[in-house]
């Protein structure tokens, strides 16, 4: 008697087959023509009603085959949540899009605090996901990164996007899968308030007075709603940390309790003893080496 079943050699290729994806770590960097021969980029898309809710959007040829790793990077620079914009700080996004991921560039509200400001990720997030058929982003497997300012407000929405008590809250279908911080503040938002608002330049001053609302230093409430050290927990997604033992903005000791809620073989901290608050060119290469080796052993 014939068996027409499916042979078990057959089976096990199926499920070997389905269950590998693109190692980005392995994958060549493209060049600049590359990428723009293979890329979509919408600029200036509007997620809200203020100017600068603002994002450009990076649409990849490739990041479709790439399996469980078509992630979509979406990144927040930096500036004190008082200045700064998404295009100056475009060296965070490009080995991304060496690797032909889709990303996400945000700018967000400045001069109106860091409630504000953090709250326009989830406003961003709930726009591409209300915009879904426009833009061909995996949304079930998001990355939220920043600089400084930005990598806070990306650490704290990351952290608390499943914990029904935050304000701020992400509608169904997208899923934080994890997070990349390069010298966001994470805990202590009290010592680094003072640290701006009694800064001898002026501009730091100013930025460290428009924090939180209100006159003097900010409520240790308000301040606590901000900090991503009160929403770590086994359930929330994998962390990767870079910060420099020598940043004169926020101190390397206010991510001591925070590095110590690691989980091991999840999160991933990378310290520059000699590293300042900006990573140099070197530092930031030697990071993203390391950055997709991290993605690489995410799961889901």
């Amino acid at each position: 008697m014939m068996h027409y079943g499916i042979p078990c050699w057959m089976v096990a290729a199926v499920i070997l087959l389905s269950s590998c994806a693109t190692r980005l770590a392995s994958l060549p960097d493209q060049s600049a023509s590359q990428i723009e021969a293979s890329y979509t980029v919408y600029r200036n898309v509007a997620y809200g009603s203020d100017p600068e809710q603002v994002m450009d959007i990076y649409l990849s040829e490739t990041a479709a085959s790439y399996g469980k790793h078509n992630y979509t990077i979406v990144f927040l620079h930096g500036g004190a949540y008082y200045l700064s914009d998404k295009a100056k700080e475009e060296k965070y996004i490009e080995p991304y899009l060496r690797k032909g991921l889709n990303v996400v560039n945000l700018n967000y509200r400045l001069k109106r605090g860091i409630a504000t400001a953090t709250s326009d990720l989830p406003l961003a997030l709930n726009f591409l996901q209300n915009q879904a058929d426009a833009y061909s982003l995996e949304l079930d497997r998001v990355i939220v990164t920043g600089f400084s300012a930005g990598a806070q407000i990306a650490t704290n929405v990351g952290l608390s996007w499943n914990d029904p008590s935050y304000p701020d809250r992400l509608d169904p279908g997208t899923r934080i899968v994890g997070i990349i911080n390069f010298s966001g503040p994470v805990d202590q938002l009290d010592v680094i308030e003072r640290i701006f608002v009694d800064h001898e330049y002026e501009l730091f001053s100013a930025a460290g007075k428009a924090l939180f609302s209100g006159e003097g230093y900010a409520d240790p409430e308000a301040v606590a709603i901000y900090e991503p050290v009160n929403y770590f927990d086994r359930r929330d997604p994998p962390v990767f940390l870079w910060h420099g033992g020598l940043d004169d903005q926020i101190p390397p000791d206010t991510f001591q309790a925070f590095t110590g809620k690691f989980r091991a073989g999840r999160d991933v901290l990378r310290f520059v003893p000699q590293g300042k608050h900006s990573p140099t060119d070197e530092e930031l290469a030697a990071a993203y080496a390391e950055i997709f080796a991290f993605l690489d052993g995410l799961r889901r």
